[in-house]
């Protein structure tokens, strides 16, 4: 069958930018920053988003658009040892991962959209939260939006998946913008402000490596990179897209909507709760909707602030949905529907245990996708740099700018040891640190080098026996047969 493309160059970029945006930035960024020091975490997270983001982004874009394949397709047809199927794999294990908690925090939102017209949650914002978050009516509640989010996929890339991008994605900067406004004339906005963006230097000094890794795995899951969603949504693109441009489109676009996000959301935390640290996964569900319950009129504010996450939460889980879809219907010539709805059933069961428990939800949400997209990206920045080299220089260039092409023998080079390098180091940290272990830097810093190092050989070691191993062409036979 025809693979699909999308119509416009604004709808791959909105796609991309609600695939990024999604509860990446206005759930979780807000939860992320208010556990790891406020302003200390947003300048991690801005200079991680930039200077390793936008490189991982090209490298993603680089895999998809070479290709014209899901992340599997992708490894398997590309240059380089079958092996590396094993990393598209991953992303399709990365997918369903992802899908099987957002779909929960999913449920949530809408649960709490419907509730603002009832003012079901306004008596005791906690209290109502802990009764909803976990049990059989989450589970109810996130089958309904898994239902959507199949439907909006089942229609396509074009009629399904950029349709709905160009419509949600516009209404959700408007009614952010909006609700920020608003925000800003509360009583304690300017408490809010002071903790989101005034440096606080001493706190960043003595919790560097958690903060680090925390906002190492917010950009990658804000940005849906490492998880395969941008290989997919770049195989639909066409080779005349400068490559560079729509990355750093799409960087700053998510990079403007996560900083709104906390504009909106910190003035409103110190102004009607308990603090920036309130209610941790909960803190939009329970600060947030404590501070619609003292307005008048708050079930209005509720219902349109809910709308806008219920929304962004849809672009999101639209595009994580299409990463096992497109595998099927790629690499199995299986009908897309068909491909959909067998998914749906999958994500339901995994999705089930996120939804009943909360030990389930909060160890694969707050540390196994973020190791997951880690380990993703670094596999595709070893991949572009060492075994498609020179053949990503040249995807890269492909529709740039002069600026832009004058940058991708370095971007090739920066991508294969610094970046990689760096992710490792945040991988090991975080890794160890999971399994109640603080190593010194010392022993963080050998060990990154010593993998990093290593896996650099290997890969140079296979790629020339691979080339060792191919058959020399024969010359043509110039001799007449008698």
């Amino acid at each position: 069958m025809a693979r699909e493309t999308w119509g416009t160059r604004l709808g791959f970029i909105l796609a991309a930018v609600g695939s990024a945006v999604g509860l990446g930035n206005i759930w979780r960024f807000p939860w992320m920053t208010a556990e790891n020091g406020g302003s200390a975490f947003l300048l991690l997270y801005v200079l991680i988003v930039l200077g390793v983001g936008v490189p991982g982004l090209m490298a993603a874009f680089v895999i998809g658009r070479r290709s014209n394949r899901n992340p599997v397709g992708a490894f398997k047809t590309l240059k380089g040892s079958r092996a590396w199927t094993a990393l598209g794999l991953l992303c399709v294990v990365t997918a369903i991962a992802l899908l099987s908690f957002y779909s929960v925090v999913g449920g949530w939102i809408l649960r709490y959209f419907v509730e603002s017209f009832t003012g079901a949650y306004f008596a005791d914002p906690g209290a109502h939260f802990e009764t909803i978050s976990y049990g059989l009516e989450a589970f109810v509640y996130q089958l309904v939006i898994l239902g959507i989010t199949a439907a909006i996929v089942m229609a396509g890339v074009r009629r399904g998946i950029e349709a709905a991008a160009k419509s949600m994605m516009v209404g959700i900067v408007l009614l952010l913008v909006g609700l920020t406004i608003w925000a800003s004339q509360q009583p304690n906005a300017a408490a809010g402000y002071e903790f989101f963006l005034d440096f606080d230097a001493e706190y960043l000094s003595n919790n560097f490596f958690s903060v680090l890794g925390a906002a190492a795995g917010q950009a990658l899951f804000t940005l849906s990179v490492g998880g395969g969603t941008m290989i997919t949504y770049a195989s639909y693109i066409d080779d005349d897209r400068s490559l560079p441009f729509d990355a750093s489109a799409i960087a700053s676009l998510n990079l403007g909507i996560g900083i709104l996000s906390g504009l909106l959301l910190f003035p409103l935390l110190f102004s009607f709760a308990d603090g920036p640290t309130t209610g941790g996964a909960g803190a939009l569900f329970v600060g947030i909707a404590g501070a619609f319950a003292q307005l008048p009129v708050g079930w209005l504010f509720g219902a349109v602030f809910f709308f806008v996450v219920l929304l962004a939460a849809i672009t999101s889980l639209i595009s994580m949905l299409e990463i096992p879809v497109s595998f099927l219907v790629d690499e199995f010539d299986i009908d897309r529907s068909v491909a959909t709805g067998s998914l749906l059933g999958v994500v339901v069961v995994t999705g089930a245990f996120n939804a009943f428990s909360a030990a389930v939800f909060t160890l694969v949400a707050d540390q196994l996708v973020d190791l997951l997209l880690t380990i993703g990206l670094t596999g595709f920045m070893f991949y572009v740099a060492w075994v498609l080299g020179p053949d990503a220089v040249e995807e890269f260039r492909n529709g740039a700018g002069t600026i832009a092409r004058s940058i991708a023998v370095p971007w090739r080079y920066a991508l294969g040891t610094i970046f990689p390098t760096f992710l490792l180091f945040t991988f090991y940290s975080d890794s160890l640190r999971l399994l109640g272990y603080t190593p010194p830097t010392e022993l963080l810093v050998a060990l990154t080098l010593t993998t990093a190092i290593s896996v650099i050989g290997v890969i140079r070691w296979s790629d020339s026996k691979g080339e060792t191993a191919q058959p020399a062409t024969a010359e043509p036979d110039t001799e007449s047969a008698d």
